[in-house]
């Protein structure tokens, strides 16, 4: 393994051996993709941004889903290609959350309510121990550091380096989800389709997230665009012109009156919302 593991981390996937050691991750991964197809479709809402967690516990099609999470620890990660690694990882953080929320003693009201629900929150994956931590700033946004920490996930020994991806790809923000009502919906991703789905993913959120009113001199953002503006871009004008390829024309218009108005006069207002932390429950 070679990672160093705190003993207050929860490794969610149990298998010890398997029947197919270097299993290859493309394969198990398409396999997931089904499986978390048949969750959506039958117990999320239709768009993606409500799960029914009772009713899923005791799902046959759970079950079927752990039972392939165990398989998890055998496969070969070198085998996925950039795209194939992107969509995998995604969809492996979406299921990992609702596995981890599902694995409580209780449902929670909030992911807040769990003690270090992302920090501690993992699968064996080749191998190696990641946690929801680890594969959002580890693995997807390039070993940046989390916005609350002051140095990145892996450092310069820890064999998950490898694994890093090479290129931080902002639209990731509107794909992962991390239980709480203002997150993204969830979708489902393969490599071949992972550019235009992180495409829809951020047109829908985006549009759906930011307001803009000319006359009140006021543009409302989500706080992922604050939480993670070095993504987005050097500074906060940056971060909010990179969303204008992803609204409709009519916004695109406020923003670069808005931002205009900014250079010109320095009066405009720029909010952040506040971030609804309850329960993504359907």
């Amino acid at each position: 393994m070679g990672e160093k593991v705190s003993p207050q981390v929860r490794v969610l996937n149990t298998l010890k051996t398997s029947s197919e050691p270097n299993k290859i991750a493309v394969g198990l991964s398409k396999d997931l993709q089904k499986t978390m197809l048949r969750m959506k479709g039958e117990f999320m809402s239709e768009d993606g941004s409500g799960v029914n967690y009772d009713a899923l516990r005791e799902s046959a099609v759970f079950a079927d889903y752990k039972k392939q999470a165990d398989e998890l620890s055998a496969i070969d990660l070198s085998t996925l290609d950039e795209d194939e690694k992107k969509a995998f990882f995604i969809n492996i953080y979406n299921a990992l959350t609702i596995h981890g929320l599902i694995d409580c003693d209780t449902m929670p009201c909030s992911v807040l309510d769990v003690q270090q629900f992302w920090k501690n929150t993992a699968y064996n994956i080749g191998g190696h121990v990641f946690s929801l931590d680890d594969i959002e700033h580890g693995i997807l946004r390039g070993n940046r550091p989390h916005p609350a920490a002051d140095k990145p996930c892996f450092d310069e020994k820890d064999p998950r380096r490898k694994f890093i991806a090479k290129q931080v790809d902002p639209r990731i923000h509107f794909a992962l989800v991390c239980g709480a009502k203002s997150c993204p919906s969830i979708q489902i991703f393969t490599g071949a389709n992972i550019d235009r789905g992180l495409t829809a993913a951020s047109k829908s959120f985006c549009e759906q997230e930011i307001s803009v009113h000319i006359k009140l001199k006021e543009l409302s953002l989500s706080k992922i665009f604050q939480w993670y503006r070095c993504d987005f871009g050097a500074n906060e004008v940056e971060a909010i012109k990179w969303t204008l390829p992803y609204v409709c024309e009519d916004k695109q218009y406020g923003i670069e009156t808005l931002l205009d108005m900014l250079e010109t006069e320095g009066q405009v207002d720029i909010r952040y919302k506040d971030y609804d932390w309850r329960l993504n429950k359907q």
